[in-house]
């Protein structure tokens, strides 16, 4: 099966319903009106000579991140230095020293400036060569330009300009904003990960205009000319607004069409697109701020201790000269060995004034190291070696990415030292957001034995708790024991087998066949036809393994897909209308191979929460499949669909504490009769121009996915990443406070505390929670005071705490936030 010929058969934008966007203009939607201040901007595609002269002449695509340049690096690097109150005092005591009244050597004032500011200079300078080398590298990576008769070569990235058309290939970066023009598929669909502009990890899809989404080769480009007018270079990142002139029509742009720089093209083996922004003018240059001048609390508080001690200095230095010129007026006459008779103006007691004002000025040298430079001396020396040592530590070096720590600013060592609390979101930040399929309930059965990371901290829990009060007996079914058989089973289990990306489970009830031999082996079916059919993803066939890959919006669904394959439903080819699975229907290892046409598919958004596929099967049944969040699933069963909903609750209650993400699963046959109808009103719903399309198509989809039977559940884990406990235990060791935010139950998240050791055994837990009661204002008023009662109590209990080493652990649920 080739990669290539699958994908090129497929139109994407019919499979989605929500995500892929609003009809396009070719179904009759206007132009925008592009005219008047904040849209000037004329790009003409494939003419990049067009643009060399203004006023079309735009921003080249090179871009610097960099403070300063040949030019600007003194005067910028000294005014930041001399920003600084010590360093600015020096400066004035250094230009007085070289005057007459001086009362020490110039040098002495002068050489400690000059070598603390230099020394300053010399490290600002490094770290800017270091962004100078990183910009270095991001200017010089390659891509394909369109250079003349179809042909496409590579190109830097810094001699990309507007107009030129650019060849961007599978798991790439987009070298700038860019109009997509069409890709491998069909109908100009593509994959795009915007984790660098907005740190999500979901795939976003992206959908050319049907009239530019032909132009799929490189020789189509040949002849391509074409005009965009649009808005003007701006930091919105999920706003656009053009319209596109090709083949003597006006065509209407929106951000579905437009690639952002340093996002990233997945699951599409190529694009084509048009140069918009270059450079400083595009979306992520636009939002990005110059490097500031970063000062640590340590340098601001010595500034503050600076100044203390300057009015300290000018006070003394005021009493010194007070004193002077008091004692120039009335006793300088009598000291005869200063000789009166011929007075200098330093000692004249005729102007005492001059004499004290010109002693205050030797007072203020004479003194001066009351300010010690050599402090400012030693503090740049230290800083610029420890972030030498930071660069060298060992520790701090990550073989599998081999990227070492890098201190892009040594100013803000000493910071690292100084935070107190840290903030942390669990999924995707402790955790690696890649999904094991671990469990599954079918027709109220539990299966998989395998136990979550969260299950054996739990056991390991439960167990020492027993152990601390003398209530573990005899009996074969310990929590203690339990907990090590989840170890020994954990180890005995992962030895032999070769651990399969996506797929955790363990289970011989439902592997190789012996499901067929279930009580309710029907709903099995079901179940894993479900899994196997409702999604959005595309199969790779790895040639060396044979085995399929399956190239998803979200690892959840890549780890049903590859769950499916396990248990023997292998969805090996998509079509633009169908799905085909091997499905194994027999102990013995033989497969069939099945046709489910698509007839519809209501794709899965977080307002919905939810997704559902209509098919017709071989036998020309019409079935809806669905699966989604749990609350959404049972507010839609029918009367007789709810056989299963009491085990199947149960079931995901103990998913959820063990820590792992459920989603329920449920079917509905359909007549012919009614599927018709509602298709009709789906077709005309989905052909609508106007805001309230969304909500039309909402209002129809609501209509056919109601009246469901559930069939199960999955459970999936997202496993922490490598290190993490250890990690966590570290930093609450050097008694830093964490806090960390996820959207389980109190019972799980406590459980999950444990697992990565944010809570530990001996740790006293405060939990604050809201009392579940019907909102009315008495009501709202008592729960606040009963908030405020447990809040009291809490700290009571931490004041009245005896043992100075005692560790205690905060548990706010969401309400009471």
């Amino acid at each position: 099966m080739a990669r290539g010929r699958i994908r090129s058969k497929l139109k994407l934008s019919l499979i989605y319903t929500f995500g892929c966007l609003r009809p396009s203009a070719d179904e009759g939607q206007d132009p925008h009106s592009i005219q008047g201040p904040g849209f000037s901007r004329t790009v003409y595609c494939n003419q990049p000579h067009m643009h060399k002269k203004k006023p079309l002449r735009y921003r080249s695509n090179y871009v610097s991140t960099t403070r300063y340049n040949l030019i600007t690096f003194f005067p910028k690097c000294l005014y930041e230095q001399f920003h600084r109150a010590a360093n600015f005092y020096f400066l004035v005591a250094a230009i007085l020293s070289v005057f007459p009244l001086s009362p020490f050597n110039k040098w002495s004032m002068i050489a400690p400036l000059v070598f603390v500011v230099g020394l300053s200079m010399l490290k600002e300078a490094l770290e800017d060569w270091s962004r100078f080398m990183q910009d270095v590298k991001i200017n010089a990576r390659k891509a394909y330009v369109h250079k003349s008769d179809g042909e496409f070569r590579r190109r830097k990235w810094k001699k990309i300009s507007v107009g030129d058309i650019v060849k961007v290939e599978k798991d790439s970066f987009f070298p700038a904003d860019l109009l997509l023009l069409s890709s491998s598929y069909e109908d100009g669909i593509c994959y795009v990960e915007t984790m660098n502009l907005d740190g999500e990890t979901n795939l976003k899809v992206k959908r050319s205009l049907e009239v530019t989404s032909s132009l799929d080769d490189d020789e189509s480009f040949k002849n391509f000319t074409g005009t965009i007018r649009c808005e003007d270079p701006n930091p919105s990142l999920y706003t656009f607004v053009g319209n596109l002139e090709y083949e003597r029509q006006i065509f209407p742009l929106d951000p579905s069409q437009i690639l952002l720089r340093d996002s990233k093209l997945r699951n599409t083996p190529y694009i084509y697109g048009v140069v918009v922004f270059t450079g400083h003018d595009t979306k992520v240059m636009q939002n990005s701020t110059s490097s500031p001048s970063k000062r640590s609390r340590i340098e601001k508080r010595m500034d503050y201790i600076i100044y203390t001690l300057l009015v300290l200095l000018i006070l003394i230095s005021c009493i010194s000269s007070s004193g002077f010129a008091w004692e120039t007026k009335f006793h300088m006459p009598k000291w005869w060995y200063l000789r009166p008779d011929e007075p200098e103006p330093l000692t004249n007691p005729v102007s005492p004034v001059y004499a004290g004002v010109v002693h205050l000025i030797t007072a203020l040298l004479l003194y001066g190291y009351l300010i010690p430079i050599s402090l400012y001396v030693s503090i740049e020396v230290v800083k610029v070696l420890q972030a030498t040592f930071i660069n060298k530590d060992l520790h701090m070096y990550d073989s599998e990415s081999g990227v070492p720590a890098h201190a892009r600013t040594s100013n803000l060592n000493e910071e690292l030292g100084q935070v107190d609390t840290i903030l942390s979101d669990k999924t995707g930040t402790l955790t690696c957001n890649q999904m094991d399929f671990l469990k599954c309930s079918i027709a109220g059965t539990s299966y998989g034995v395998r136990s979550s990371e969260v299950e054996a901290a739990a056991a390991k829990k439960m167990a020492v708790d027993l152990d601390d009060h003398g209530e573990i007996t005899s009996r074969t079914s310990t929590p203690r024991a339990q907990a090590q058989e989840i170890e020994i089973e954990s180890e005995a289990e992962n030895s032999p087998r070769v651990p399969i990306k996506g797929f955790g489970f363990e289970d011989i009830r439902l592997m190789n066949g012996n499901w067929l031999r279930e009580p309710h082996a029907n709903d099995i079916l079901l179940f894993f036809r479900v899994l196997a059919i409702c999604h959005t993803a595309i199969p790779e066939l790895n040639e060396e393994t044979g085995k399929y890959t399956y190239e998803a919006e979200s690892p959840d669904e890549a780890s049903f897909l590859t769950a499916a394959s396990e248990f023997g439903f292998v969805f090996f080819k998509r079509t633009q209308s169908s799905v085909y699975v091997h499905e194994r229907l027999s102990s013995s290892g033989q497969t069939i191979e099945r046709e489910y046409k698509v007839l519809n598919l209501l794709d899965f958004t977080s307002k919905r929460k939810r997704m559902s596929v209509v098919v017709r099967d071989e036998e020309g049944q019409i079935l809806l499949l669905c699966k989604g969040a749990d609350s959404i699933i049972f507010e839609r069963l029918a009367k007789n669909g709810k056989t299963y909903l009491g085990p199947t609750t149960k079931h995901l209650n103990e998913y959820g504490e063990a820590g792992l993400r459920t989603l329920a699963l449920s079917y509905r046959q359909l007549d012919e009769d009614e599927y018709s109808a509602w298709n009709a009103e789906f077709h005309k719903a989905k052909t609508t121009i106007g805001s309230d399309r969304d909500e039309l198509l909402e209002k129809i989809s609501d209509m056919i996915e109601k009246d469901l039977i559930l069939i199960g559940a999955t459970a999936v884990e997202d496993k922490l990443q490598k290190g993490v406990p250890q990690c966590i235990d570290k930093l609450a060791q050097a008694g830093l406070k964490l806090w960390v935010l996820t959207g389980d139950k109190m019972e799980t998240a406590i459980n999950i505390g444990y697992s990565c050791s944010l809570l530990r055994q001996g740790m006293k837990q405060i939990c604050i929670t809201v009392m579940n009661s019907e909102g009315g204002s008495q009501d709202s008023k008592a729960v606040k005071d009963n908030i405020l009662n447990q809040i009291t109590k809490a700290i009571q209990m931490v004041k009245l705490e005896e043992d100075p080493h005692a560790a205690f652990a905060l548990i706010i649920d969401g309400k009471t936030l």
